[in-house]
């Protein structure tokens, strides 16, 4: 018999420039608390489900080109309200895909490091 792995997401690690401040930014779009230490920050999930981050100093030049991002999902008619609230908390609104795909609609907004991430919702089935 064979066993499937239960694996599961224990938090999203990242390397920042100023680790405390990202964390704060971080803590303030997620609703939880940051954790600072060391020159590193650590946000707990902030229910379940969530997801923990991490932010450590960056080792070595930032890279030129982003490989991965976060994909943040609300609930469907509430992406404009969230992308305006974490604007306000120091994201920078970069573009919205608003009818590419039925299934979704979402906008992109960069952390105040630069680095993107997107809000997303998708209708009721």
């Amino acid at each position: 018999m064979t066993s499937t792995p239960q694996i599961t997401l224990g938090a999203w690690n990242v390397e920042a420039e100023n680790p405390e401040m990202l964390g704060q930014f971080w803590a303030g779009v997620l609703g939880t608390e940051v954790d600072a230490y060391g020159g590193m920050a650590y946000l707990p999930p902030s229910g379940p489900g969530g997801v923990a981050m991490m932010f450590q100093p960056l080792r070595g030049s930032r890279p030129e080109r982003q490989i991965g991002h976060l994909d943040l999902t609300v609930p469907w008619c509430t992406r404009a309200g969230e992308v305006q609230r974490i604007v306000g908390l120091g994201a920078v609104h970069k573009w919205d895909v608003l009818d590419e795909h039925p299934h979704v609609r979402w906008s992109t907004l960069a952390d105040p490091e630069g680095s993107l991430f997107c809000i997303a919702e998708h209708p009721p089935r």
